[in-house]
This record gives C-alpha cells, sequence and structure tokens, in this order.
C-alpha cells in the first residue's frame, strides 16, 4: 500500500512581493485540489515576517506527487514565481513514521 508523503516548503519572497505569492497561490490551490492524490495544500504566513511562507503539501502517494510537479499548471507557475521570490524555494519531503 503506497504511503501518504508530505513537503513542507519554505518561500521566501522579495520585498514588497506578498501579495503577488499570496494571488498566485489564491490562484493556483483550487487546481491543486482536484489533482489526483492531493489531500492537503495550504500556504501559511511566517509570523513577523510578512516575506516568508510555509507550504503544507500533502499527497496520497510518491506517484501522485510526481505527477504534480510534471503538471501543465505546475510548470506555468514555477516559471512565474521566478519574478517575485527571492530565490528557490526549500523543500522537504517527510512521511509520518
Amino acid at each position: 500500500m503506497p504511503k501518504e508523503i508530505s513537503l513542507v516548503i519554505m518561500i521566501e519572497t522579495r520585498p514588497g512581493c506578498a501579495k503577488q505569492q499570496i494571488e498566485a497561490f489564491n490562484n493556483l490551490r483550487p487546481i491543486v485540489l482536484r489533482e489526483e492524490g492531493c489531500l492537503q495544500y495550504e500556504l501559511n504566513r511566517v509570523i513577523d515576517d510578512e516575506n516568508k511562507y510555509i507550504l503544507i503539501e500533502k499527497w496520497a502517494s510518491i506517484e501522485a506527487l510526481k505527477a504534480h510537479d510534471i503538471a501543465p499548471h505546475m510548470i506555468a507557475a514555477d516559471a512565474k514565481n521566478i519574478a517575485f521570490r527571492a530565490g528557490p524555494a526549500k523543500v522537504f519531503q517527510v512521511q509520518a513514521i
């Protein structure tokens, strides 16, 4: 039986670009939640830092996550993120033990 996999993703936006990150997430969220195997897709702001966010994703399996990573809407979103992000996101794949 496939094990669920979660991602904890640290995102930092360029100063003054927080609104763009939130809008991009809000546009993408309903699409991602409809993907097969998506169990959670949630953006959180770091308290006291409007430019730092934690994205939490949960997937039913590694196969579902791999399909998500190559979905056309994710490729397009990754290309647009460069305009408002301070650098690449830091991604941690985690599993419950």
